[in-house]
């Protein structure tokens, strides 16, 4: 009984480990890609302007929910704090990459490479100050309506903590990029209307998805309702 405790925390642990690992790669990467925006027309309804980088942000969301649900409030904040030390990090990288001069033969010379990266310390200054806010917020939503709900209703917390906290997000960055002129502040309301929506769209359509990651965790790790792995 013992030895199988003790592979069911291993095992735990390791889903825990892949859990991070991909939230401070979405997180990391949408730091990086952001100043590529893109239009998406959904079905002639409305039609989307917003950053590539928002692609993989609902992600940490979601893992962030999964965490909560699974693992705890603690576990989650956990994440959360090693994401931002992941993206100053990756910031201290693009700096040191900046300042060593191209070779003459380099298919990327150092104007354009500026020019890609250039506004990433903004960016990653807007991220982390949205970041901060909606993350933390979003866990300390999620937990209220676990609370709330008596471990029930998943659905309920994991969207009105995202939908929530996406919105703050989404605020919070637009104001620094256009206040940091980086952003056309006559592009300010239809950016935050796009990324909210979008955001909003994606929380939506990946509640099954969260649904049964953790149905399966529950199983395999026999939880109950509302129970969360002790670590």
């Amino acid at each position: 009984m013992e030895i199988q405790q003790r592979k069911d925390l291993l095992l735990a642990q390791r889903i825990y480990l892949i859990l991070g690992a991909l939230f401070i790669a979405s997180l990391v990467v949408s730091n990086l890609i952001f100043q590529k925006f893109f239009y998406w027309d959904f079905f002639g309804i409305y039609t989307f302007e917003i950053s590539v980088g928002i692609l993989p942000y609902p992600i940490t969301f979601l893992i962030t929910d999964i965490i909560s649900e699974v693992y705890g409030k603690k576990k989650a904040n956990q994440v959360v704090t090693a994401g931002i030390f992941a993206s100053f990090f990756s910031l201290l990288i693009i700096y040191v990459s900046a300042a060593v001069p191209a070779t003459d033969w380099s298919p990327i010379d150092d104007a354009l490479f500026t020019k890609v990266f250039g506004a990433t310390a903004i960016a990653v200054l807007a991220s982390m100050l949205a970041y901060l806010f909606a993350q933390y917020i979003d866990i300390q939503i999620f937990h209220f309506w676990k609370r709330i709900t008596k471990g029930k209703h998943l659905w309920i917390r994991n969207n009105f903590s995202t939908f929530f906290s996406q919105f703050v997000d989404t605020f919070t960055v637009l104001i620094l990029l256009c206040s940091f002129g980086k952003i056309d502040w006559g592009l300010f309301g239809g950016l935050l209307l796009s990324g909210f929506l979008f955001k909003v769209l994606v929380a939506a359509c990946d509640t099954p998805l969260l649904y049964a990651v953790v149905f399966v965790m529950r199983k395999r790790f026999g939880l109950k309702m509302g129970e969360e792995i002790k670590m």
